[in-house]
Parts: structure tokens; sequence; C-alpha cells
């Protein structure tokens, strides 16, 4: 069975992105040699992303011309991906596919061999999955900054979702990387 990861980074009042779409200024306070390293083995690690729309769309605008990493720019670049959506007629970006229903898709590829699949950005779409089960891990950077406002990673729930620590590991920057695996993963 595949398992399904969501990664991301988020900042100490647990938002991924600042007041405005694509405010991720913040990032480069946890990136360096430590960071760019961990996310050169994710892409050994995953064979599919998954991106919502909005996500994919900016994604898709930065990684084909990106030179400052080349070997995360040709795995962002040669990777299978999903863009998750119900008002994307087709994607443009290489080894994209559109789909509509994301539960039952990923439902579908969890049965099916490969290697790990990543959400990476798209707290909507990670929400969605994570309410119904199918995440089986998430990954955390957080950035050793109070934003003070934005976009949050975790969106409001009706209960409580525990989650069992699997990993810590602080970084030179002052960033923690942290895995943890929810309690009602399927």
């Amino acid at each position: 069975m595949r398992k399904l990861v969501v990664w991301n980074l988020m900042t100490l009042d647990g938002y991924f992105e600042g007041t405005k779409p694509w405010d991720l200024g913040f990032h480069m306070l946890a990136w360096g040699d430590e960071l760019e390293s961990y996310s050169t083995e994710l892409g050994k690690e995953g064979d599919l992303l998954i991106f919502g729309r909005k996500t994919y769309e900016g994604m898709a605008a930065y990684w084909p011309t990106a030179t400052e990493t080349p070997d995360i720019a040709a795995y962002m670049n040669g990777i299978a991906k999903i863009a998750a959506s119900r008002t994307l007629d087709k994607a443009g970006w290489n080894n994209t596919r559109v789909v509509g229903d994301i539960v039952a898709e990923v439902k579908k590829l969890k049965e099916e061999p490969g290697k790990t699949m990543f959400v990476f950005g798209s707290a909507e779409v990670a929400d969605i999955l994570l309410k119904v089960g199918l995440v089986d891990e998430i990954r955390i950077c957080l950035v050793p900054v109070v934003l003070g406002g934005g976009n949050p990673l975790f969106k409001p729930a009706t209960e409580q979702r525990p989650m069992k620590l699997l990993e810590s590991k602080a970084l030179k920057t002052g960033a923690v990387v942290l895995r943890y695996e929810p309690a009602n993963a399927a």
C-alpha cells in the first residue's frame, strides 16, 4: 500500500503562507544546506505530487524555469503530478493530470504499487484528505518566526485530530522538521 505524506513549512503561529497568496518569504529563515538536502531526499522517496489548484498554478509558474536548485527543479519538473481541481480544464505543466474527486483518486492510488505520494502546500487538499483518514504522515518544517497573520496550514475542525510524534530534527537555522502520524491514518 502506498503512503500519503503531507509536507509543508509552517510558522510558529501556524501559517503556511502570509496574508497574500504566495507570500512565502519566511521560508528563507529555514532554508539552508540541511533543508535543501532534506528536500532532495523527498525527491528520492516519492513518485507523485498532489496539489490543489492554487498551489498547482504557482508551482507550474515557478519550477519550469527555476535555476537555483537544479536537483530539486529536475525532480519537480519530472515527477508525476495531480492538480486537484473542479475548475481547471487542463494542466500544462509536465506530467500533470487534473483530478476532480481527489478523495476517490487517492483511495485508488493508495491501493496501487508505487512510492510515497506527497501533498506539497495545498492546505485545503491536505485538510480534505486528513479529514477522511487518507493521510499517513504529516511532515512540517516549523520555521522560527511569528508571522502575525496569513493562511493557516490546519483548517478549523469540528473535532480534535491527535497526532503521534515519529521524529523531530532541529536544523542549524533554528527550524525544526517534525514528522507526525495521524491517529486515524487509514
